[in-house]
């Protein structure tokens, strides 16, 4: 049976190569971010290289009419979603003590309360069906003091985790990708004309990190670190102190 996921966050980086693989998987899509013409650019693309079917939803996802209608469209029974990636994001390039709060609530919308709406349209349909699959985009960044954007994405691992625990056994898997830092254009849309100076080996392929996310997602994973270096790294972040935790984490904002 084919099936088909919507995608947010789809017009570059980790969303755009985990709808590039699962289309290479004969998965039909639904590429949701705001620049249209961008989605469509991107949905031909797809659609002739593997022959899957595209859809584009433009929605700015960090205001009401834009969440409403992508959660009209996972309601949707006449062409169900069976798998959700929750996947946009952004990050402020400034600290706390300077940050506009109108950025920090826009931040929280999109990265905490837009996950919790679709995820809220989206659960009922795939209960009904008694089979469906969500895949939310956190970070590493959730299980350290990495300011208001960690904890924007430690209460994404948490919302991952209680829907999984209350649904696996009516056929709903829900798995949580935590990245490190990867190239793509999040720095440039926080405003950052240059990459942290940090070693290539910091740096998780997009590649690497869709596959790893996606075969998580299939085996019914908790909680996916990605990749072998944060895998590697994890566990010092339940050892060190968290005031270096903090240091280390502003040096270096996660890249997704």
């Amino acid at each position: 049976m084919r099936c088909t996921a919507l995608i947010t966050g789809a017009s570059a980086g980790l969303g755009r190569e985990l709808a590039r693989q699962l289309a290479a998987q004969r998965v039909d899509l639904v590429l949701v971010a705001r620049d249209a013409a961008r989605l469509e650019d991107i949905a031909e693309q797809l659609r002739q290289q593997y022959g899957v079917r595209v859809d584009v939803l433009a929605a700015d996802l960090t205001e009401q009419p834009g969440q409403e209608s992508v959660a009209a469209r996972l309601q949707r029974d006449d062409t169900p979603v069976d798998i959700l990636i929750n996947n946009a994001g952004f990050g402020i390039n400034a600290g706390f003590e300077t940050s506009g709060v109108a950025d920090e609530r826009r931040l929280h919308e999109l990265l905490a309360w837009v996950p919790l709406r679709l995820c809220h349209a989206v659960v009922p349909g795939m209960l009904r069906r008694g089979r469906g699959w969500i895949l939310n985009v956190a970070s590493v960044a959730a299980f350290t003091p990495a300011g208001t954007y960690g904890a924007a994405k430690a209460g994404l691992v948490s919302l991952s985790r209680a829907l999984r625990a209350r649904y696996r056994r009516r056929g709903l898997s829900v798995t949580v990708l935590c990245p490190g830092l990867l190239a793509t254009e999040f720095h440039d849309r926080m405003g950052i004309d240059h990459l942290p100076a940090l070693p290539p080996l910091a740096w998780a392929p997009v590649e690497r990190v869709a596959r790893e996310g996606l075969r998580g997602l299939r085996r019914g994973r908790r909680i996916v670190v990605s990749d072998w270096r944060y895998r590697l790294a994890a566990p010092l972040t339940r050892l060190l102190p968290d005031r270096l935790l903090e240091r280390l984490t502003t040096t270096s904002e996660r890249g997704a």
